[in-house]
C-alpha cells in the first residue's frame, strides 16, 4: 500500500485538526452550512486536514470513501491513528488491529498522506515496541509519532524514527518542549494552542515556525502542518495566519 507522496514534489501542507466543528458556524463556515458540505468548503481555503475521528473509532467504509469524494484532487489527509493501538494496546500485539486500520484508511487512495501515532503521556521511553510496531507498519506508508513524555527526547528515541523513515512530530503546546530534531524526508508540525495567548497564535508566536519551514523546504522535506486549536476557532485563523507569513504576505 502506498499513501499519495510523489518524490519529486517538495510541498508544505498546512491546515487544521479537524473540520467539522459546531463552534466554527457563523465564524469559519457560513451560518446555515450543511455539515457534509464542511469539507469542500474548508478544502476551497486549505489543502489538507488531519482527521481526528480515526483516534476514538474506526470509521466505515463509506465514510472514508465520502472523504475522498468530498475533497478537491491532490487534497491530502493525515490520520491519526486508533487509540486502541497506542493507549490501549501500547503500541504491542497489535498485528490484527493495524491491518484493519490500515486497510480501511487505504480507500483513501492517493488523498491518504501520512498516519499521525500519538503515544500517551503515560508511555515513558522504551525503544523495543516503538520499533518492532514501525517494523509492522506497510511499506510506502509515512508515519509520523507524537511524543507526549520528555524521556522520548533523546538520540536513542531519533534513531529508532530514523530507521524507518517517521517523522519525529514537532509540537507547540505548553506541555512539551520545543524539539525541532528531524528524523524523516518530511516534517510533521502539530500545534495545540498557547494558554497565555487565550490559545491563538500571534504573528509573532509563528515566525520562528515559519522560519522552519522556509528551512525544511530548502533542504527538500514535505511538510504536514495542523493547527489543533479549535477552541474559539483559532485554527483556521491561525492556519491562514502561518500560510501567509510562509508567503511572504502580512498576516492579519
Amino acid at each position: 500500500m502506498t499513501s499519495g507522496y510523489h518524490a519529486s514534489m517538495s510541498r508544505t501542507l498546512i491546515g487544521t485538526s479537524g473540520w467539522s466543528y459546531e463552534h466554527w458556524a457563523g465564524d469559519f463556515y457560513p451560518p446555515g452550512l450543511a455539515a457534509r458540505d464542511r469539507l469542500p468548503f474548508y478544502a476551497k481555503r486549505f489543502p489538507t486536514v488531519e482527521v481526528n475521528a480515526t483516534f476514538y473509532r474506526l470509521p466505515s467504509e463509506a465514510m472514508v470513501r465520502g472523504w475522498r469524494d468530498r475533497a478537491p484532487e491532490g487534497f491530502a489527509f493525515s490520520i491519526k491513528g486508533s487509540r486502541f493501538i497506542t493507549h490501549i494496546r501500547r503500541l504491542q500485539d497489535v498485528g490484527e488491529a493495524l491491518a484493519q486500520f490500515m486497510s480501511r484508511v487505504a480507500l483513501l487512495g492517493d488523498a491518504f498522506a501520512v498516519v499521525l501515532w500519538q503515544l500517551p503521556p503515560s508511555v515513558t521511553f522504551d525503544p523495543k515496541p516503538l520499533d518492532r510496531f514501525l517494523t509492522e507498519m506497510p511499506d510506502g506508508v509515512r508515519c509520523a509519532v507524537e511524543f507526549r513524555h520528555r524521556s522520548w527526547l533523546r538520540e536513542e528515541a531519533f534513531s529508532v524514527l530514523r530507521a524507518h523513515n517517521a517523522a519525529h512530530v514537532h509540537v507547540s503546546s505548553d506541555i512539551m518542549p520545543v524539539d525541532l530534531t528531524t528524523t524523516a524526508d518530511f516534517v510533521y508540525l502539530r500545534f495545540h494552542g498557547l494558554a497565555a495567548e487565550g490559545g491563538a497564535y500571534p504573528a509573532e508566536a509563528l515566525t520562528p515556525w515559519a522560519k522552519f519551514l522556509g528551512e525544511q523546504r530548502a533542504a527538500g522535506r514535505d511538510a504536514y502542518v495542523y493547527f489543533n486549536n479549535d477552541v474559539g476557532g483559532h485554527a483556521p485563523r491561525d492556519a491562514a495566519r502561518l500560510m501567509e507569513l510562509l508567503a511572504g504576505g502580512r498576516p492579519a
